[in-house]
């Protein structure tokens, strides 16, 4: 796949407000049908033959759109791209059709040992092209345009030349891929490792970024971690704003991976969010 995209196209459609799909939420979603646009999957757990996950992924996909998230791609490494993995994952999109497919800008391990991590890289001109040439493949592979996260960070590499959103703006300028913003990820960097999140934002090239990620975090004395087991924090929801006023009213999703709450409670924080971006659209009209 390869060319790039007009300045002021949008690479994804614009699905609303969206949950990630939980376990703990298949028979109150099936039983309810709540007020949810779209669900975002964790491609590994659906990697599998057969069984309850499958059974009830079509069930709710016969409702609702979807979209794929992983975790296993591990773009930025140096082994060898497992194509073993990436047969499996576009067998699942041939039965999810998702509206997109997304993993994280980062490494997870290498030599064959998954470290379950999201590893930062360095921000080089050596990384940008070797990261552009992998994604480049991917989408060739899976004949379709892929969305890259930016992971929360908590060490930087003295190698580095750029930026952490200058490497990401390269990388999705050169493989002509979406940008999916974990704005709780920006804040939480921020934070760690002390730069502006506003200049954060405004060096991504707003046609790039398709998905946007709220979540919450844990406080560590100085360090923030990004665990995905509270609300919202209200920090992270002011950046949310700065970011609708960036980049308009994208598809928005809450991530809960942890103490993962009732329904209704999400749906709460996914109506605040609705609410925040139409309000944060309309004051720009």
């Amino acid at each position: 796949m390869s060319g790039s995209s007009a300045p002021d196209e949008r690479l994804t459609p614009d699905l609303g407000f969206g949950l990630g799909l939980r376990v703990e939420h298949y028979e109150t979603v099936l039983a309810e049908r709540p007020a949810i646009d779209w669900f975002e999957i964790l491609t590994e757990n659906y990697l599998v033959d057969g069984g309850k996950p499958l059974h009830y992924l079509d069930r709710i996909r016969g409702h609702y759109p979807m979209v794929m998230h992983g975790v296993s791609l591990s773009i930025g490494s140096t082994a060898s791209l497992d194509f073993d993995y990436l047969a499996k994952l576009a067998t699942l999109a041939r039965r999810v059709e998702p509206e997109w497919i997304s993993d994280h800008l980062c490494w997870t391990g290498t030599h064959a040992h998954n470290l379950h991590d999201l590893l930062p890289l360095p921000y080089t001109d050596e990384s940008i092209a070797h990261v552009v040439d992998r994604v480049t493949q991917v989408q060739d592979f899976l004949g379709r345009r892929l969305m890259l996260e930016n992971v929360s960070s908590y060490v930087t590499w003295q190698a580095s030349e750029y930026t952490e959103w200058e490497f990401l703006a390269a990388i999705a300028e050169e493989a002509d891929c979406s940008i999916l913003m974990d704005v709780n990820n920006v804040y939480v960097s921020s934070q760690n490792h002390g730069f502006d999140p506003l200049d954060y934002l405004q060096g991504i090239p707003v046609q790039r970024v398709g998905q946007m990620h709220l979540a919450g975090h844990s406080h560590n004395g100085s360090l923030i971690i990004d665990t995905h087991d509270h609300p919202v924090p209200d920090p992270v929801w002011e950046l949310y704003g700065h970011a609708v006023a960036r980049f308009g009213s994208v598809p928005t999703m809450i991530e809960r991976d942890a103490r993962i709450p009732p329904l209704g409670e999400l749906l709460v924080e996914l109506d605040h969010a609705r609410a925040l971006s139409a309000e944060v659209v309309e004051a720009a009209a």
